[in-house]
């Protein structure tokens, strides 16, 4: 780029600050704001498709830019088009996809084209930029996108509706662009390819020690509990389920009407409670008459409660400071008998055997719904002598506390890591590169 071609882009003092991204704010030496749309030679929105061809173009949607500025192509679609309609939207090495509508927090997420090796084109949820290339080069412009995406800038400026938001293609180009040099965008895109590389390699790492932490439960599991057809240690026997708990499947839908919920009183237990194992809160109530009346399905300390619908198997003990109340239609209450500790059938029901078991006998499609009580009581498990589930239960929870330390730090460590690109783009676009 001359210097004379620079000089002739508007430096646009004027410019609306509803649209700009920056502020304004001071740029490194040899930088200028510009409007976006000055440096911008085509942008094109893309085409809308509602039929599909296996023989078909690649179109790209929405779902095929990733949050970290990639294209993902293992689900990709296939839409019928002629020749012109190919030309027309064909994507070319260098152009960048801006993705015009998503949801307010997906809005405006960005990839660089790099190629393919059969011909691409994209849907009307994009809009493909190609930027004028003696002043301004493809890779500068997607990081920028997406550090502006990062930014919330796009969710700022967006138009909403329902469900859905989008950026106006004047809104787009009307943003204030910092422009620097060729030469500085060459290496300032240059870093950032090899910072966000890095990123990405630490990355799967991360994530691969997150899946082996969250794996070894069920190998502790496994490792406890025999599986049918196994021979059992010295001492156990297999038992049904119903031999050793007494059940109770919540009440019908009709007990539990919405206009009979109070403000506060006894709360409801829901599936979430069995999920998360959190008894601190509670969206319905039930005052004390009809806790009374529903006297059957409360749950005391000691309890089990294992979710039935949907999420299928999920089970929770109720813990002594856990408050007095009431199971609903979602979930089904074991209460152990003296033969079973209630921590030992919690991981007993937690082992990946009982949970294939759970699995095999959900019935429904779009909504899972656990089996009759009647055949969950006959569900087999495999049940020590009472000395030795308490040592098996205080194994195990010394392991599974430490499999949950390791959780945090494994979390904390991908989140640091996932926090790196909007830091790497900050210190790039303020010229700390």
């Amino acid at each position: 780029m001359t210097e004379n071609k620079q000089d002739a882009i508007s430096v646009g003092t004027t410019h609306d600050k509803t649209v700009g991204a920056t502020g304004r704010s001071p740029l490194p030496d040899g930088w200028r704001w510009v409007r976006l749309g000055d440096v911008i030679a085509d942008a094109q929105a893309g085409f809308a498709s509602g039929k599909r061809d296996p023989n078909g173009v690649i179109q790209l949607r929405m779902n095929n830019v990733d949050t970290r500025g990639n294209l993902v192509w293992n689900d990709v679609i296939r839409v019928p088009a002629d020749a012109e309609t190919i030309d027309h939207y064909r994507l070319v090495v260098g152009d960048v996809m801006f993705n015009n509508t998503n949801s307010i927090d997906l809005v405006g997420k960005s990839a660089l084209f790099e190629g393919y090796n059969e011909p691409v084109v994209f849907s009307n949820h994009f809009t493909r930029i190609r930027p004028k290339g003696d002043v301004l080069i493809s890779e500068f412009l997607a990081s920028w996108l997406n550090h502006q995406w990062l930014k919330g800038v796009f969710a700022n400026i967006c138009n909403r509706w329902v469900g859905q938001s989008a950026v106006k293609y004047d809104r787009l180009m009307k943003i204030d662009f910092p422009l620097p040099p060729i030469p500085e965008q060459q290496r300032i895109a240059s870093i950032l390819r090899e910072q966000m590389a890095a990123v990405e390699k630490a990355r799967k790492a991360a994530e691969e020690r997150l899946e082996a932490v969250n794996a070894l439960p069920a190998a502790f599991l496994r490792q406890v509990f025999p599986q049918p057809g196994q021979p059992l240690p010295d001492g156990w026997k297999w038992v049904r389920l119903g031999d050793v708990c007494e059940f109770c499947r919540g009440p019908f839908g009709g007990s539990l009407r919405k206009d009979i919920f109070v403000k506060s009183g006894y709360p409801v237990y829901e599936q979430s409670h069995a999920i998360y194992k959190d008894f601190g809160n509670f969206r319905y109530y039930i005052d004390g008459r009809k806790y009374i009346e529903m006297s059957r399905f409360r749950v005391t300390p000691g309890d089990l409660i294992m979710s039935c619908s949907g999420t299928m198997g999920k089970v929770a003990v109720i813990t002594k400071d856990a408050p007095e109340g009431i199971i609903n239609q979602a979930l089904l209450k074991l209460t152990p008998t003296a033969k079973v500790i209630s921590a030992f059938l919690v991981f007993s029901i937690q082992s990946p055997t009982f949970q294939q078991t759970i699995e095999a006998l959900t019935l429904g499609a779009a909504i899972k719904n656990v089996a009759s009580v009647s055949i969950i009581k006959r569900i087999s498990i495999p049940l020590p002598p009472l000395s030795e589930q308490q040592r098996i239960v205080a194994i195990l929870r010394e392991q599974m506390a430490a499999v949950e330390k390791a959780r945090k730090a494994s979390e904390e460590e991908l989140a640091a890591i996932n926090a790196l690109p909007a830091a790497l783009l900050r210190r790039a676009f303020s010229g700390e590169l």
